[in-house]
């Protein structure tokens, strides 16, 4: 090398998304990161160990987790990894929808300091995964477990959701607690969802009767959305909101009970897609005149 050039560390890009390099590459850096963790804060070098490095996938790894958090005397862990583990080896599809819903809390909060750090520490990626198998083992008819392994998701995550309920790529649940997702919701990809949010049923209806969450949406704290109602592709849906009827792509709804930002007429439209901008407030520009 010739005298004062300065020799830059190379770090190739990460593979295009949903490409089967992107889980090798996201496994690895999950396992440098656990490296430099346990490097840095002894404490925690056994749990890293046993929980990331210790293990050949992030299949394997994210099924031992799944099962120390949600076993109980009765659903033992050892059982519950053979149980995730079989449906983690054998869905190429749900494991590129962790991979996604990773990359989802890693590149969308700001909060969360690395892939690892989602992978042991967030509850709502963590609940996602396990609906992903109770949502498997509903469709191939074992309904008594999936049940049982909700209850469970419930009890130690908070987030309550129906293995019936259809899951898209890319979720995040940001913060999580008391998420309620009914039986025949469905969320589509990219969508970010946080704490308090409940996806629900009228109360008087049967059959198909909870809310059709489009791509790109976002959905802030505390919103209630109730009934067989379509939230449309990148509309986003302002905090404490109660939605009761449709809700155009690319619009705002806030308030109780809802309303869209610039009239229902002509309502304002956004171009983002807010489900990956996390932007909550940019409708926002004054004091509204709205009076109760």
């Amino acid at each position: 090398m010739p005298a004062g050039e300065v020799c830059h560390h190379y770090s190739p890009p990460p593979p295009p998304t949903g490409s089967a390099e992107e889980e090798e590459w996201v496994w690895g850096q999950i396992k440098a990161e656990a490296r430099r963790d346990a490097d840095a804060e002894p404490a925690l070098a056994s749990y890293l160990y046993s929980t990331i490095l210790s293990h050949s996938s992030l299949g394997r790894s994210l099924s031992f987790h799944l099962g120390n958090k949600l076993c109980s005397s009765t659903l033992l862990s050892t059982l519950l990894y053979d149980l995730f583990l079989n449906i983690f080896s054998t869905d190429d599809s749900l494991r590129s929808a962790t991979v996604a819903d990773l990359r989802a809390a890693r590149f969308r909060d700001p909060a969360c300091v690395s892939f690892s750090h989602c992978l042991l520490n967030y509850k709502g990626f963590l609940a996602c995964q396990a609906h992903r198998v109770a949502h498997k083992l509903w469709t191939q008819s074992r309904k008594p477990l999936a049940l049982a392994l909700q209850s469970r998701i419930s009890d130690v995550f908070a987030v309550d959701i129906h293995p019936a309920a259809k899951f898209g790529k890319g979720i995040l649940f940001d913060h999580a607690t008391g998420i309620v997702v009914g039986e025949t919701a469905v969320i589509g990809n990219n969508v970010s969802i946080l704490h308090h949010v409940t996806l629900g049923g009228t109360g008087k209806a049967s059959g198909d009767r909870h809310p059709k969450i489009g791509d790109g949406v976002l959905i802030g704290a505390g919103a209630t959305i109730l009934g067989n109602v379509k939230i449309g592709e990148g509309a986003k849906i302002g905090a404490g909101s109660v939605v009761l009827i449709n809700v155009p792509a690319r619009t705002t709804a806030v308030g109780n009970p809802a309303r869209l930002v610039g009239g229902k007429e002509q309502p304002k439209m956004h171009e983002e897609i807010p489900g990956e901008s996390m932007d909550h407030t940019s409708f926002i520009s004054e004091w509204s005149d709205y009076i109760i």
